[in-house]
């Protein structure tokens, strides 16, 4: 059944959960600390309702949009997401099942597989960066983006290092020599499919970041790059207005939970925000970003698209945040888990169910077109909405 169709993102992640090792599926799983932020990206979801029809419902419903400039049939992206020991092709896999589905993908610069491979898998590509090295670092990597043919650039500047999980981290190893092997085999042996297609495509995975290679050197591992990011001096606004205007086509800041961020953003450039807040991994006890969309939403909307990433597991979810002001959604640990359930198909099978229950949902609603959906669509429980405390404000 491993490899058969699935109905919710929920039978995906159950079958990845049996199919991936112990510490592979337990680096996804991720968050951070005592995992409020982790849970808190799901559950917001549940407090919000549809109050739907009964009556003179459109018989004909469309998803279609425009995201950085690119034509996709459903308004839910392909998130970056980083060293992905899932399944043996990887983000090639993604892009794929992202292609077949008309949508749009972004490629972590932390990826597996390298910018060329997965665009030549899907051309609605967008190149993900962190503030990573110095300024001529940046620049190689973003002359590198646009000789393979991204059509756009995501620069995600909201990690903080936070370390340590309540309920303990996998061990990660920097390379996977005999040591490592030694370590990881009883794992291995409880999962011996995972194992084996590796090994039947070439190896278990080493752990590099070809995206991060210097011209003309091997890809560096993945704890290589990692200590160059932490001893990187922290972005300001001005460096992300420079590295704006080294991109000649769309640009996206991603990580911004503060309406603040949000203007200075724009202000800096920025045709695109991702409401997001690491998927929980980062700094816990932030909300979930759809508890801070409509602040955002109101004081930025009509400058620049604006997308939100985190805890979208169904199509309700979707249009839960199409209504409250996101132009579109990025989804991160969902297709994830279909990934490793089932390939590139299984990634397909992720991006139809959210077609299926996003179209399913509009009906309900009433609305022909996610174009048409307003914050009355939704019923928004009182306290729901998060927002920077004020000097008058009162304290309980």
């Amino acid at each position: 059944m491993s490899g058969a169709w699935f109905e919710t993102v929920a039978e995906a992640q159950r079958r990845a959960k049996k199919r991936l090792p112990k510490s592979v599926y337990g680096a996804l799983i991720a968050g951070g600390q005592a995992g409020r932020t982790l849970k808190d990206n799901i559950d917001a979801f549940g407090e919000l309702e549809f109050l739907p029809h009964t009556a003179e419902l459109p018989r004909e419903r469309t998803m279609s949009t425009t995201v950085m400039g690119q034509d996709i049939s459903l308004p839910v992206l392909i998130s970056p997401t980083g060293v992905q020991a899932v399944h043996p092709d990887g983000e090639v896999a993604v892009a794929r099942g992202a292609a077949a589905a008309d949508t749009a993908m972004g490629l972590s610069s932390f990826a597996s597989r390298s910018i060329e491979d997965v665009s030549s898998a899907n051309e609605k590509l967008f190149f993900q960066m962190y503030w990573s090295g110095d300024r001529e670092l940046l620049l190689q990597r973003v002359e590198r983006a646009a000789k393979a043919g991204a059509k756009g650039l995501i620069v995600t500047l909201d990690w903080t290092f936070s370390s340590g999980r309540d309920w303990g981290s996998p061990m990660i190893p920097e390379k996977i020599d005999l040591k490592a092997l030694l370590h990881f085999a009883p794992e291995g042996m409880l999962r011996p499919r995972w194992v084996l297609d590796f090994l039947r495509r070439g190896g278990i995975p080493d752990l590099t970041v070809p995206n991060m290679a210097l011209p003309g050197q091997p890809a560096p591992t993945f704890f290589g790059v990692y200590g160059e990011w932490m001893q990187t001096p922290m972005p300001t606004w001005a460096d992300v207005q420079w590295l704006r205007e080294q991109w000649d086509g769309p640009f996206m800041v991603k990580g911004i939970m503060h309406t603040e961020d949000a203007r200075r953003a724009v202000d800096s450039g920025a045709t695109a925000i991702s409401v997001s807040n690491h998927g929980g991994n980062n700094l816990d006890s932030t909300p979930a970003p759809i508890r801070v969309l409509p602040g955002i939403a109101a004081a930025v909307g009509d400058q620049v698209e604006v997308l939100l990433d985190g805890g979208i597991r169904r199509g309700g979810d979707v249009v839960k945040a199409l209504a409250l002001g996101a132009d579109a959604v990025m989804i991160g640990r969902a297709y994830l888990w279909g990934l490793a359930a089932n390939g590139q198909a299984g990634v397909q099978n992720v991006l139809d169910i959210l077609r299926s229950g996003i179209d399913s949902t509009l009906m309900g609603l009433g609305r022909a077109s996610i174009h048409d959906l307003v914050p009355s669509d939704v019923v928004v429980p009182e306290g729901f909405t998060r927002s920077p405390a004020t000097a008058d404000s009162t304290f309980r």
